[in-house]
Order: C-alpha cells, then sequence, then structure tokens
C-alpha cells in the first residue's frame, strides 16, 4: 500500500530528497505523498527510504485507503520506469 505522512510531520525535509520515486512534496500545510507514485521504495530499496531517515516516530505510516499488494507495487514501479506492464 501506499504510504501516507501523518499530521505529526514536522517538516524537517529529510524526506522529500529521499524518495526515488519523487512521491513527496510540500501540501498546504505539511509533506505528502502522492499514492499514485508511491511504491514504498518497491523496485529501488528493502524498506521505504521516507520512513528510515524521518525523525519522529509514526509519521509516515501505511495508507490504509490505499491497500495495494507487493506485486501491485511492483507493477506500478514497472509502469513508471518502463512504460509497461509485466
Amino acid at each position: 500500500m501506499a504510504l501516507l505522512i501523518t499530521k505529526k510531520c514536522i517538516n524537517c525535509d529529510m524526506c522529500e530528497p529521499e524518495c526515488p520515486n519523487q512521491a513527496i512534496a510540500m501540501g498546504a500545510e505539511i509533506y505528502e505523498i502522492d499514492s499514485s507514485r508511491c511504491t514504498e521504495c518497491v523496485g529501488h530499496y528493502d524498506t521505504p527510504t521516507c520512513m528510515k531517515v524521518c525523525p519522529i516516530d509514526n509519521t509516515i505510516l501505511p495508507d490504509p485507503a490505499r491497500a495495494e499488494s507487493n506485486e501491485q507495487l511492483w507493477e506500478k514501479f514497472v509502469v513508471m520506469y518502463h512504460g509497461d506492464r509485466i
């Protein structure tokens, strides 16, 4: 599933440059994750880099409204970077 940045975000700017999919951008008040681009770093890293670099625990969480399997995340990665389906 895509990730979600909660209201605990302190806008420290750590996550945005770490996202390999350019899915993180500043929103109206806090950083936001574009669920159409978030693959939880599938295709790039073993774990989501935004979660690793965030200094505040439980600020970046799986988005329950965007449930996706690992296979769906992998397909999203392939489509974004290769333009075709598996």
